[in-house]
C-alpha cells in the first residue's frame, strides 16, 4: 500500500541551494550549521537518486540512513530483573 522509504543525508558546501533538492524526495531537515539536509525517498529509487545526487556540483558527499535495517525491539536489563525478583518471592 505505502512504499518503504529511506533517508539520506546529503552534505552541502552552500546551503543556497538545499531548495533544488526537493525534486529528488522530501526535504525533512536541514541543518544551517553543519550544512546537511535529511530527504527521503523510496527505498526503490535510493540507489539511484544517490548517484544523481552525488553527481550535483554543490553537493560534498552523500550517506543512507540505515534506520530501516537496525533492529528496533528493545528490552531494558533492569525489567528482566524486576521480573525475575517478583516470581523468585512469590
Amino acid at each position: 500500500m505505502f512504499p518503504k522509504r529511506q533517508g539520506m543525508i546529503v552534505w552541502l558546501y552552500s546551503l543556497k541551494h538545499s531548495k533544488h533538492l526537493r525534486k529528488f524526495g522530501n526535504i525533512h531537515y536541514v541543518s544551517k550549521r553543519l550544512k546537511y539536509v535529511v530527504l527521503y525517498c523510496n527505498m526503490d529509487d535510493m540507489d539511484y537518486l544517490m548517484r544523481k545526487i552525488a553527481s550535483l556540483p554543490f553537493v560534498k558527499k552523500v550517506e543512507p540512513s540505515y534506520r530501516p535495517f537496525l533492529k528496533m525491539d528493545f528490552e531494558s536489563k533492569g525489567e528482566k530483573e524486576k521480573e525475575a525478583k517478583y516470581f523468585l518471592f512469590e
